[in-house]
């Protein structure tokens, strides 16, 4: 520890933790305003999104705690150690989901949120976490953690200064990198609509049952699951950034019950699957060979000889696709395309040369996105590793050099 520096727990150095309301709230349109772990990233809170409650339930929450401004909200649960700084002057209230620290004079607020965000109170807080479900900080937990800080308030005020002008620089450089990464994926996207849109001769509009062997889903019974055998998919297994089915958590079925599955519910390479409930329209292209099988929320498109499987699967990609599932999507809870909807899109369609021409265009320029996207995340990736390292050395006293 450097000179002039000590190590205190929370519960040192802040006149209150304590937590919000432990009863379930009724919600109203309008009235006083109620917060809860959603609500708060690192560093903000997003008072967008927020929910009201009444009076009298407000005057009750009140007793418990009331925040004010400078206020720190941390996170109990959900994305548990995050935390942020009441910024506004606001009558409003808190969830059970959420502590409330407020510091006493001789640390800065300023100083416990840069502090509470940081890699050596989340490793704190991580080792504290309680509960098999999901895992959740106690009160007592919260005041045990322990901070190191300068005993003088102005060398942490000149720390705080430090990352408030680091931290800017890196949120302005993650901005331009955001922006850049969906620049790159806007352009793709532009490009396949342009190809879909703008038609040359010889193509012919088509409905997307007539040129393809089979259009169904995935088996309507309740699957019997077993330790092992053949995966069964969901929905939730398929990645909608990478357009993949990710293996690594699924329930699995018998071969017996697998075999018994009708061949046209039973994908094979060449097909494309295509979400058509809640999260509908996202397609996969099976480039690979594997027994599996799927729920009924998923489709199955085989395209005929007459239809390029690659070019079906951009085609679902493209906007002109998705905007056809839109208009057809019926339900009030979960929106469903229904089998015959999807057979019923209209899809225009050149000879197989053109197709193939497309595919190798848009292939090339999808290998590109990804290269860039890659190359983007891979920067915003190290500009967070940044702010770690920056505040790893501001509470380990390596920004005190003078």
């Amino acid at each position: 520890m450097r000179k002039g520096w000590e190590i205190k727990r929370l519960k040192e150095v802040c006149e209150k933790i304590t937590d919000g309301t432990h009863q379930t709230p009724t919600y109203f349109d309008s009235g006083y305003i109620f917060l809860s772990s959603g609500n708060v990233t690192s560093g903000i809170i997003n008072w967008d999104k927020i929910k009201y409650i009444d009076e009298q339930q407000h005057l009750e929450m009140q007793k418990r705690v009331s925040p004010k401004i400078n206020d720190i909200l941390l996170a109990k649960n959900g994305t548990t150690g995050v935390a942020a700084m009441v910024d506004r002057d606001v009558d409003f209230d808190i969830y059970v989901s959420l502590a409330l620290l407020r510091p006493i004079k001789v640390i800065t607020p300023h100083y416990l949120l840069y502090f509470i965000n940081s890699p050596l109170a989340k490793a704190q807080f991580n080792s504290r976490l309680k509960g098999a479900g999901v895992p959740n900080l106690h009160l007592n937990e919260i005041r045990e953690v322990e901070i190191p800080f300068p005993n003088d308030k102005k060398e942490q005020q000149r720390i705080v200064s430090i990352l408030d002008e680091a931290f800017s620089s890196i949120e302005q450089a993650k901005e331009n990198l955001q922006r850049n990464l969906q620049n790159a994926k806007e352009l793709f996207q532009s490009e396949m609509n342009s190809i879909f849109t703008n038609k040359g001769e010889g193509w012919e509009e088509k409905k997307l049952g007539e040129v393809c062997e089979t259009i169904s889903d995935g088996d309507h019974q309740p699957p019997p699951k077993t330790e092992e055998g053949v995966p069964f998919i969901t929905i939730s297994n398929i990645n909608k950034e990478t357009n993949r089915i990710d293996f690594s958590h699924t329930y699995n079925v018998s071969t017996e019950y697998f075999e018994k599955i009708k061949p046209n519910r039973k994908p094979q390479k060449g097909d494309v699957l295509y979400t058509v409930t809640g999260s509908y329209g996202i397609p996969v292209l099976i480039d690979f060979e594997k027994n599996f099988c799927f729920q009924r929320h998923i489709g199955l498109i085989r395209p005929s000889n007459k239809l390029d499987k690659q070019f079906l699967f951009y085609w679902i990609l493209s906007p002109n696709c998705f905007r056809q599932a839109h208009d057809t999507a019926t339900g009030t809870a979960q929106k469903t395309v229904s089998l015959n909807s999807l057979r019923s899109f209209k899809i225009s369609v050149p000879n197989l040369e053109t197709q193939q021409k497309i595919v190798q265009q848009l292939d090339k320029l999808s290998t590109e996105t990804k290269r860039l996207e890659a190359m983007y995340q891979q920067k915003l990736d190290a500009l967070e590793e940044l702010k770690k390292s920056i505040l790893q050395k501001a509470f380990s006293g390596e920004l005190s050099e003078r």
